[in-house]
């Protein structure tokens, strides 16, 4: 406001007409808004005017309460007032109490949507969009087969919600122009700012039912009504940068000023950064007010992880994990005391946004998270310092580049709900991973597991990786409707973006992590695979609860540690867990708790986390951060409090469990060792330094370390309720398994069938007993030749031995049959340790005495083998 103007004006002419009240001139003094408007003068662009100017209320977000939004009629429930927020998303079934808007009862242009903001705003402008359906209904319930949005209407003010002024233009009510299609959103701006505490939307015309969905900007100027509300507001006392940030904010580095003179434009924001000696510093990194920091001779080195880079080097290094499909890296940053290095014992965490590009909060939080940690590392935090001295985090702040600068160019408020989702590509990220769950129930209903079929870290199917998985998916998907279940991205097409994402799990031995996205707020753990049901006999109906009565078909072997971690999470959250309101777009899921099992919530194959989880030793959840998924530059501070406390608390889980290091008897480490918890079915290895960790709730468990060419061992560990983890070393000594399976390879690989004394066999038996013993002899024979032909000299003659001779000594003494099959080739490692070999003789040339049945005769042949041969 330019001082020099009155402080009152009332300039403002509105006059009333129509059907909402008698046609009378009125003349409005509106204090507080003087002088001229800050943009004047300026270029106008969308997102500057967004960014700079009043913020959204909060009708989105869901700050703006159910009962503060009113109507003037409704269709139904499911479309009344409260579901007239913008970008609000409709039920997975149509027609039931959560629509995806408000509609009026008829067409009536009397209908209006009411705001109460409960203190003094001055509003700037609105944001409208139509209805969010898949279906197009009547006011009579019949298909239309159109979009539903309002294209013009009127915008009406008060104080006391009984008297309404209309916005004038001076002569007549301003006329406003709205849609043009269901999901794009519009921006309405107010000319002259006006001063109110209620606002109404009066829809003129529209195209089809007269639906709508609605966010209002406006800056308060008193305090709020509400105990409650002004309980929540919390102001952030850390000095952070709270904007949002470009790929060039985040990362571009420019070695020179550039502009006109002495001052230029910053090559980060669009904004000036000046490099003369009048800048003004940063309290905390040095910088100026618009993000740029002067170098040595004058350069300007800005983006914002190269300045945390720059101010803490010896904790921090910023690193690439690939390229989206634009070329764009994807970068990441480490923040460690040792940076660059795998150090043996410490665990590695990571923390990832941006799978979605339009879900920028969990983006900016990560940016924010960097800045915090270096900054309370310099200044001595201990809490910090021990999760950086122990720990090996990684924050990567955006996995889909392409999609954020789509949203970020549309702007917040101005993008819809699915603007820059999706990559270049057309692929939804985190469904693009290879479905490891299917084929792991595949194999439980086979019982191939885990003989046959691993429980963890399941290779990625072959046609998954090949050339030709990587082709593009706008071929033949386009923009899908990914939210709403419709047709999704073939698993056969693999994103770029995918493929580098899997290369860094393999690489680093990751345990704990978090994808951080939005449009809800809860937590969201595995399995996100719905696990098809067993088929029910026909003559017994399955019931309408059966997925309730049998949860544990979709639960993870780690479910009572997956919950654990969720809950440290949403418990530490200051709002997540206020599920009173409901969710964000229908009702609370989370059963008061603000956490969900995702394949009870939103069920989808291919999930990043499910594979994460079956793949990799990491234990992944998704963190969704708020009902606003592109939240305006003022709400940062707010969401920064809201999630401080959780980040940090969610990464201390990593020190809960056990962990050790696994080496032979000469301390050399064992890489890719099987750790195998009792009760647990589900394992995990050693990394190249033969060190592992366990994330593991409080209690006693009985635990054991594998490895090939090793005897196991196996041990009894303690978790305490206290963050750190129970160290439990495994030293294994050599076996010799090797050896074994050259003499078991003689038998074929196959058990030895157990012959019940005293049952006659039948002829069928008697026939494959000969074959059998016939099958044997032979390969000892082969086995003896060799060995007589490798120690004697080839000059000398070879006299015919009697083919009754073994090739080594042995005692031969009558035993009653094993009451135990000797176990498969395939469970060798887990189930002998003797080094004393037995096989079963059976013969058939004896009979017994006063009878003319054969009766076999079965003798245990015990030698004892030399390995060292």
């Amino acid at each position: 406001e330019n001082p020099k103007n009155q402080e009152e004006r009332s300039g403002i002419q509105m006059r009333k007409k129509g059907p909402l009240q008698q046609r009378r001139k009125v003349s409005v003094t509106i204090p507080g808004v003087t002088g001229t408007p800050w943009w004047r003068g300026k270029p106008i662009t969308p997102y500057s005017l967004l960014s700079a100017g009043c913020p959204p209320i909060g009708l989105e977000s869901h700050r703006i309460e159910d009962d503060q939004i009113l109507a003037s009629s409704m269709l139904r429930h499911g479309l009344g007032a409260q579901r007239g927020r913008l970008n609000m998303q409709a039920g997975t079934n149509e027609d039931d109490f959560f629509d995806g808007a408000w509609c009026a009862e008829d067409d009536s242009r009397a209908h209006w949507l009411e705001v109460d903001t409960r203190r003094i705003t001055m509003f700037t402008g609105v944001v409208t969009q139509g209805r969010d359906s898949q279906i197009q209904y009547g006011d009579v319930g019949v298909e239309t087969g159109t979009d539903d949005f309002v294209t013009s209407f009127y915008v009406g003010f008060s104080n006391d919600s009984q008297h309404w002024v209309m916005y004038s233009n001076g002569y007549e009510e301003m006329m406003f122009y709205g849609n043009v299609d269901k999901d794009t959103p519009v921006l309405s701006e107010f000319p002259e700012p006006v001063v109110a505490r209620y606002i109404r939307i009066y829809p003129q015309r529209w195209n089809g039912s007269l639906c709508l969905r609605l966010e209002v900007l406006g800056c308060p100027l008193s305090a709020v009504s509400s105990y409650y509300t002004q309980q929540n507001e919390v102001t952030s006392t850390d000095n952070l940068d709270f904007r949002h940030h470009s790929y060039k904010d985040m990362r571009q580095v420019s070695t020179a000023g550039r502009g006109r003179s002495s001052r230029g434009w910053g090559p980060l924001w669009g904004m000036e950064c000046s490099v003369n000696k009048s800048i003004e510093w940063h309290p905390l990194w040095g910088w100026n007010s618009h993000g740029c920091r002067i170098l040595h001779g004058g350069g300007i080195l800005c983006g914002l992880m190269k300045v945390v880079n720059e101010e803490c080097p010896t904790i921090t290094r910023i690193y690439n994990i690939g390229k989206s499909s634009r070329g764009l890296k994807i970068y990441a940053m480490e923040v460690s005391d040792n940076p660059g290095e795998h150090e043996t014992g410490e665990p590695e965490f990571r923390y990832t946004a941006g799978l979605h590009g339009n879900e920028a909060l969990g983006r900016e939080l990560l940016l924010l998270l960097m800045q915090f940690l270096c900054k309370e590392y310099q200044d001595g935090n201990p809490r910090v310092r021990s999760l950086v001295t122990d720990t090996r985090i990684h924050l990567v702040p955006s996995l889909n580049p392409d999609g954020y600068e789509l949203a970020h160019e549309a702007g917040s408020e101005l993008g819809n709900w699915a603007l820059g989702h999706w990559t270049e590509e057309g692929f939804d990220l985190f469904e693009n991973f290879p479905d490891l769950a299917s084929a792991l129930w595949a194999a439980e209903e086979r019982r191939l597991v885990p003989h046959q079929f691993p429980n963890h870290h399941i290779p990625i199917p072959e046609h998954y990786l090949s050339e030709d998985a990587a082709v593009s998916a706008a071929q033949g998907t386009g923009a899908w409707r990914g939210w709403q279940g419709v047709t999704p991205v073939p698993a056969s097409q693999v994103a770029v973006e995918t493929r580098a994402v899997m290369a860094w799990m393999d690489k680093n031995p990751f345990v704990l992590g978090a994808n951080l996205q939005g449009g809800e707020k809860l937590v969201s753990f595995p399995f996100d695979t719905a696990r098809p049901s067993p088929p029910m006999p026909a003559a017994a109906p399955r019931p309408l609860d059966y997925e309730d009565e049998h949860p544990e078909l979709q639960e993870t072997p780690d479910h009572a540690v997956f919950r654990w971690l969720a809950i440290s999470y949403a418990s530490a959250h200051l709002t997540m867990t206020e599920t009173f309101r409901g969710g964000c777009h229908a009702q609370d899921v989370t059963d008061a708790m603000g956490i969900v099992q995702g394949a009870k919530w939103h069920p989808r194959a291919g999930s990043m986390n499910d594979f994460s989880y079956l793949h990799t030793n990491c234990l992944e959840l998704s963190i969704y951060l708020g009902c606003d998924k592109f939240p305006h530059e003022s709400e940062l501070q707010q969401e920064w409090e809201n999630n401080k406390e959780s980040l940090l608390t969610f990464m201390e889980q990593i020190h809960r469990g056990i962990k050790g290091v696994v080496t032979d008897q000469q301390g050399e480490p064992i890489a890719n060792a099987t750790i195998v918890v009792g009760g647990i079915n589900h394992n995990v290895k050693t990394a190249s330094g033969g060190d592992y960790w366990r994330i593991l709730n409080p209690g006693e468990y009985r635990v054991s370390a594998r490895a090939e060419g090793y005897n196991p061992s196996v041990k009894t560990c303690h978790v305490l309720y206290d963050i750190g983890a129970t160290q439990c070393n495994f030293i294994l000594s050599r076996s010799n398994w090797k050896r074994i399976r050259e003499i078991m390879a003689m038998n074929g690989n196959r058990p030895i069938r157990r012959v019940v004394p005293g049952r006659p066999m039948t002829p069928r038996e008697r026939l494959r007993l000969r074959l059998r013993l016939q099958h044997r002899m032979r390969l000892r024979e082969q086995m003896r030749l060799r060995r007589l032909n490798a120690t004697m000299a080839t000059s000398s003659p070879t006299a015919p031995l009697s083919t009754t001779t073994l090739p080594f000594p042995f005692s031969s003494t009558a035993y009653t049959p094993w009451s135990q099959e000797p176990p498969t080739a395939g469970t060798w490692e887990m189930d002998t340790e003797t080094e004393v070999v037995t096989q079963l003789v059976t013969e058939t040339e004896g009979w017994e005495l006063h009878t003319g049945t054969v009766q076999p005769l079965t003798t245990a042949e015990t030698y004892t083998v030399n390995f060292g041969d």
